[in-house]
């Protein structure tokens, strides 16, 4: 708690929750009184009282629809606070294959191991948790985080955090928060070592609730699937989406790809999304909504994701035409 009252600590937070958003209204008005604001914030966190729960909600719908919470950027700046000091707690939580809200891991490290694991295996087990954020049960969670925090200030701090958003009662983590991809991310902790240490699983990886096995036994990836489904619903109080148990020359769906042992191919809807998104990019450069500055920032990660693949004609003909409709 000392750490992540530090003023230090808290001008780092508002740093960072202000990353990539400088020139917008509530970053602005929060700096034009920093000092003020950081010191109140820092007494919320002194008497463990914060103020949270001042949310804004708007749906966006790629790659789905999913309904989004916004904090308030006051709260986005004790989020960084309390994280810049529980990362590391958080960190060591996890195996090796997590593969989600890590430094040095992410999307593309992910994909990278079900490669190598799709070349080296015959057979595959897929599983994901039926609508994850919002089906967390808050009493599992707080257990969890009490025997990963010994701190009961800190521990009440998470408390509130928690309580301040459902999705039914109980249960659900708002989808856009720090905190939120940290505590979720740490909810399937336990399975990971369940999966790793207990059932012998050698081939693993999992971003977020993503999670992959590999076997050369399929009846091995079976039995495995039924010790997980009663992990997830009796420990965890989830429930999984049906499983895809396949051959590994078939394709494995993962993160918007189809991963083959020799070649990864788009998604059927990662190519539309892909389409909807530069579509929408070259019209707005048209119409003079974005400069070609902006156009840039927001096609080069679009153009990235299909680089990835094997997708080079589909990514050529999508941008010809594109530019042949450009005035």
């Amino acid at each position: 708690m000392p750490q992540i009252m530090d003023m230090d600590n808290l001008r780092l937070a508002f740093w960072k929750a202000g990353k990539g958003k400088r020139y917008a209204s509530s970053v602005l008005a929060y700096q034009e009184k920093l000092e003020e604001n950081l010191r109140a914030l820092r007494e919320q966190i002194r008497r463990g009282k914060v103020e949270v729960g001042d949310y804004r909600y708007f749906f966006v719908y790629e790659p789905k629809k999913r309904e989004i919470c916004a904090s308030a950027f006051r709260e986005q700046v004790l989020h960084h606070a309390l994280m810049n000091v529980c990362h590391p707690y958080f960190e060591r939580a996890q195996i090796y294959d997590s593969y989600a809200s890590r430094i040095g891991k992410g999307t593309y490290a992910a994909l990278g191991r079900a490669r190598q694991h799709t070349r080296r295996y015959d057979w595959f087990l897929k599983l994901d948790v039926r609508k994850f954020f919002a089906s967390i049960q808050h009493d599992v969670l707080k257990g969890q985080l009490a025997r990963l925090f010994k701190e009961e200030d800190l521990l009440s701090i998470c408390y509130q955090i928690i309580d301040s958003y459902e999705a039914s009662p109980d249960r659900g983590l708002p989808i856009g928060n720090l905190t939120s991809q940290y505590f979720a991310n740490h909810y399937l902790s336990g399975l990971d070592h369940f999966i790793k240490e207990e059932l012998k699983i050698k081939a693993y990886a999992r971003y977020m609730d993503d999670m992959v096995l590999w076997s050369q036994d399929k009846q091995e990836l079976q039995t495995a699937r039924l010790a997980i489904t009663d992990f997830v619903e009796e420990r965890l109080c989830c429930a999984l989406k049906p499983l895809q148990l396949n051959r590994t020359r078939l394709g494995l769906p993962f993160l918007g790809y189809r991963v083959h042992p020799h070649y990864m191919r788009l998604l059927q809807k990662s190519k539309v999304r892909f389409i909807r998104k530069m579509e929408r990019i070259y019209r707005y450069k048209v119409e003079g909504y974005w400069s070609e500055e902006d156009c840039q920032s927001r096609a080069l990660p679009l153009i990235a994701f299909t680089q990835h693949s094997d997708a080079g004609s589909f990514r050529k003909s999508v941008l010809l035409r594109l530019e042949g409709q450009t005035p």
